[in-house]
């Protein structure tokens, strides 16, 4: 049996639907039937941003937003029968041969990029599954439209769109007849299948096609050897007994994945104990100045009110060890140092107690919390580290204002801030604010915060930080 090409797509509608789909592509979930030691590759992309952002950023250039009902982005499914890749047995899951993975890889990713070219904006090799596959995404742009629209590039419901899917099915079928793999049967009576149905035809029960398959029954008065013979050479009990082969592989995967899952829910609740024994234990740290945990929390004292602080969105009062936000979508108070930091940063009291670990080090976060609870707060840390500081999105299109604001109005000079917008230093925020970007000092600069200075409007006096910003 000659192998054949494997071509299926999945409309993905919304944003939701492109992240759920990128996180099982890009293993963020977890994946009962792949193997977690070998690593998938990437073949087209090198931007390593959530797809999500990637497929937002891509509309967003067009001259029309899409539909309510549009497809966002188009998952394409490729792949080739187990014959190809293992043509001794095909009945091997999970085991190929590299040379001829490489060569299909390699003819897939070329078709992909002559057919689509930009519009593809990331197509992922599959090696921890039981055959080698590719997820390539590709954003059905319309340039004649300026949409988005995938029965343009694909085809919708109907006679046209069948033809442009038997179309497609051709064009890569030609691209990998060189390897000697076929198109399936033209003009089959066989539906096409989504990506998603192609997944639970490979998990479903494959017995039950031998029993409704009657070109596998023997026919009257055939010999015992004889019905062998011929069923051995049929291809659909050859694709049965390979779909055997898979599940038997899955299978195995999934027993593993779940003693795991078993495992690591022993020890989440060992952990979850000890959690608990440290959150009795740190009532000391409201102790800490209240006024230390506002500056590090990116708050600034107000010069004329020396007791409150702004910044955030936040209005807070400090007096002595309690303190009450006044402004109007925050009027709260509390006490201690654990409630101001669960209050500003929105969080529960173990990752409060994690970043006061982070900012004040053991002597202030341990201040009240036995010797005895230290290796406990430091596995706590380790498992929960600090989210790491993310810069305000920039607004490219405010900056001509900024750069005017900084040059006319403050007098610095043009080139000078070209060279630093250009670095990506400064910029404009969606709020016409003058983006400073701090860095840390090391050999590989990473951004640890931002400065903001305000520039709309004539008497515009707003300074600050960005939440989350480390000052030191």
């Amino acid at each position: 049996m000659s192998p054949l090409t494997i071509l299926r797509i999945e409309k993905l509608k919304t944003f939701g639907n492109v992240a759920g789909s990128d996180d099982h592509v890009t293993r963020n979930r977890e994946t009962p039937n792949a193997d977690p030691t070998k690593e998938n590759v990437r073949l087209i992309g090198e931007d390593d941003r959530a797809l999500e952002e990637i497929v937002k950023e891509k509309i967003s250039t067009l001259k029309h937003r899409p539909r309510h009902d549009a497809v966002l982005c188009t998952e394409m499914f490729l792949s080739a029968s187990p014959e190809y890749f293992r043509p001794v047995d095909p009945s091997l899951s999970g085991q190929w041969s590299d040379s001829l993975m490489q060569q299909w890889a390699i003819a897939s990713r070329d078709w992909l990029d002559q057919n689509y070219g930009s519009k593809c904006v990331r197509a992922e090799l599959h090696l921890d599954e039981s055959t080698p596959h590719i997820h390539a995404y590709i954003v059905p742009v319309n340039e004649k439209t300026g949409r988005v629209s995938h029965d343009a590039m694909f085809g919708g419901r109907g006679g046209q769109g069948r033809i442009k899917l038997s179309k497609l099915q051709d064009s890569y079928a030609g691209a990998l007849a060189p390897l000697g793999i076929e198109r399936g049967v033209k003009g089959s009576k066989a539906t096409h299948t989504k990506v998603k149905e192609y997944y639970q035809a490979v998990n479903s029960e494959p017995l039950t096609a031998v029993i409704t398959n009657n070109q596998l029954a023997p026919t009257p008065f055939e010999s015992a050897s004889s019905y062998v013979t011929r069923i051995q050479s049929d291809e659909h009990f050859q694709a049965i007994n390979h779909q055997l082969a898979d599940r038997s592989f899955m299978a195995e995967r999934l027993e593993r994945a779940e003693q795991r899952a078993r495992a690591s829910e022993k020890e989440r609740q060992r952990l979850e104990e000890i959690v608990r024994t440290l959150e009795l234990k740190t009532q000391q740290l409201r102790d800490l100045p209240l006024e230390d945990v506002a500056w590090e929390l990116g708050l600034n004292c107000d010069r004329t009110h020396q007791s409150r602080w702004k910044g955030h969105g936040h209005i807070i009062n400090i007096d002595g060890p309690k303190f009450y936000d006044f402004a109007p979508d925050q009027q709260k108070g509390g006490g201690g140092a654990i409630d101001l930091v669960m209050h500003v940063n929105y969080c529960n009291l173990r990752q409060a107690v994690v970043w006061l670990h982070e900012r004040f080090g053991e002597a202030g976060a341990e201040r009240a919390a036995i010797a005895k609870t230290r290796q406990v707060a430091a596995e706590i840390i380790e498992l929960e580290p600090r989210t790491p500081f993310q810069l305000p999105v920039e607004e490219k299109s405010k900056w001509s204002s900024v750069c005017n604001y900084l040059t006319q109005k403050r007098g610095i000079p043009s080139n000078f801030v070209e060279l630093l917008h250009k670095r990506g230093l400064v910029y404009a925020d969606d709020q016409q604010n003058a983006v400073f970007v701090m860095r840390n000092l090391s050999e590989e600069p990473q951004a640890i915060g931002a400065f903001l200075r305000g520039t709309r409007g004539e008497n515009n006096t707003f300074k600050g930080y960005e939440f989350g910003t480390k000052r030191y």
